[in-house]
């Protein structure tokens, strides 16, 4: 792991900091030019060219992460002093070898190896950080399948044991749907399909993100610091809005900050983690956790000071760089600068070279702006920007992001001009 650092070279020369990204989308591209910004060397990996992270970074190299050989040659080539697994398609069995090599992969290789196997994370929630979960059970057959649900109840959620932004997932709302929801675990995994976690509904109030974050202090001590609860909702298991601050009560905030804590420090390291929990009231649940910055995060874009956004936390972390923050009540807290909120743009038909119109009405409304991944292949459902809006409470955020993101007109060349207002009504959003 990186020690306290107080300073940097400058990139592409001999005293360069060099930082390779594993995963270059649009979450790799915002931690890429806050690395730009600080001088630190960008190296950027993904399995198709010209991916958003490599579109700013120094060098790039496209070929499929799950094969050792192919992680060994870039890794061994670039020599970098941090390597930050940005997706879940990574051969983790190298990264462990890596470590073992003096890699520093972030946060370590035992987190990222937990949190891309649903029943590691959850064993790990429940059983090793001790925090309330929801009540799960796991199938490896379909009458297996059928008796997890009948334990956990009706209605209840299905998800396939790998996958990410709700693939492989479906929501079980009586033994009708058992054989669908096999079949959607088995067709839309994101790796193995070999056991489908059932996990009891909440009915929660709200889902929220809490990024937490690992960091050298400015006397060099490891301390974790805390945002805000960031808010958001999902549709068909995916990211659609958030917005930060969450509205929760403030016993339920600090409950969000104990649980992160316990989870954060079980599985180590230094970096920045989205760790998702429900909240009802005053109770709180953990549900997953990711080992770097989070989709739900962007809205930090908007809310955080320039330069400390998830990203920009993560970077420094990783860099062994400091964090500025507030002690409240045991707990080490980040501010926000203003309420703010996002929404997402996607896609509604296949096809290369996206273009998207109405812009000028989009960026003419006040405290508002967007951001345009650089994606060159849209596929229906396929997040391709995201718009951001601050305001003077989260509400009118939301209401501002929304505007902004259905006045964007997207088409590719294989389709006509499609408003994001026209999506929605075709149900795609």
């Amino acid at each position: 792991m990186i020690k306290p650092r107080d300073e940097l070279g400058t990139a592409m020369t001999d005293s360069a900091v060099r930082i390779m990204l594993l995963g270059s989308g649009e979450l790799g591209k915002e931690i890429a030019i806050e690395a730009q910004r600080l001088g630190v060397e960008v190296v950027a990996v993904d399995r198709y060219a010209n991916a958003p992270a490599m579109q700013v970074a120094h060098r790039s190299y496209v070929g499929d992460m799950r094969n050792a050989d192919f992680l060994f040659s870039v890794v061994e080539r670039e020599k970098p002093d941090a390597i930050i697994p940005e997706i879940e398609a990574i051969n983790l069995d190298a990264l462990f070898e890596l470590e073992r090599d003096g890699y520093f992969v972030v946060p370590n290789a035992k987190a990222t190896w937990i949190a891309m196997h649903r029943e590691r994370t959850r064993e790990t929630l429940a059983k090793e950080a001790g925090v309330p979960t929801s009540r799960y059970a796991y199938a490896t057959t379909l009458d297996e399948l059928y008796d997890a649900c009948e334990r956990i109840g009706y209605p209840c959620h299905t998800k396939a044991i790998m996958s990410s932004s709700g693939k492989g997932s479906y929501f079980v709302r009586g033994p009708e749907d058992v054989p669908k929801a096999w079949e959607i675990a088995k067709k839309k995994a994101r790796g193995s399909a070999d056991k489908i976690i059932v996990e009891e509904h909440i009915d929660f109030d709200v889902e929220i993100t809490e990024l937490a974050v690992r960091h050298y202090d400015e006397n060099g001590e490891l301390v974790t610091t805390f945002p805000k609860p960031v808010g958001h909702y999902q549709i068909d298991g995916d990211y659609h809005s958030s917005w930060q601050p969450a509205e929760i009560s403030e016993k339920a905030e600090r409950e969000v900050y104990r649980i992160a804590k316990r989870i954060t420090d079980v599985l180590g390291g230094l970096g920045l983690f989205g760790v998702e929990m429900f909240v009802k009231g005053d109770r709180v649940w953990a549900n997953e956790v990711s080992p770097r910055p989070h989709d739900t995060g962007m809205v930090t874009l908007a809310s955080h000071p320039p330069g400390f956004s998830e990203f920009g936390l993560h970077l420094r972390a990783v860099l062994g760089l400091p964090i500025p923050g507030e002690w409240v009540d045991g707990y080490r807290l980040f501010p926000i600068v203003a309420p703010a909120a996002t929404h997402v743009i996607k896609a509604n038909v296949p096809g290369y070279s996206p273009r998207f119109r109405g812009l000028s009405r989009a960026l003419s409304v006040p405290n508002a702006t967007i951001r345009l991944f650089g994606k060159p292949e849209a596929y229906p459902g396929r997040r391709l920007g995201v718009a951001l809006a601050w305001d003077k409470d989260v509400e009118a955020a939301k209401r501002r992001a929304e505007r902004i993101a259905h006045t964007v007109e997207l088409r590719t060349r294989s389709g006509g001009w499609q408003s994001q207002e026209f999506i929605k009504k075709m149900h795609l959003l």
